[in-house]
């Protein structure tokens, strides 16, 4: 995800803090941008878990297998 996307966030999580709040418009943009982070963040750590291994005592390794 791109730094200014994420900045974005920030700045959006800093304004519904604030007293103004965010308006309707605001709001739908910030749940889209959260969305985006969340499945760009679900396929990293994916593509992480597809290239681990377990390496046994006897030296053996053998490749993480998905559950379900």
């Amino acid at each position: 995800m791109e730094q200014s996307k994420l900045d974005r966030i920030n700045a959006l999580a800093k304004k519904a803090k604030s007293p103004e709040g965010l308006t309707p418009e605001e709001t739908a943009e910030r749940d889209a941008l959260r969305r985006e982070y969340i499945d760009a963040y679900k396929r990293s750590l994916t593509a992480q878990l597809d290239n681990t291994y377990i390496q046994y005592p006897d030296g053996t390794r053998r490749k993480l297998e998905k559950k379900g």
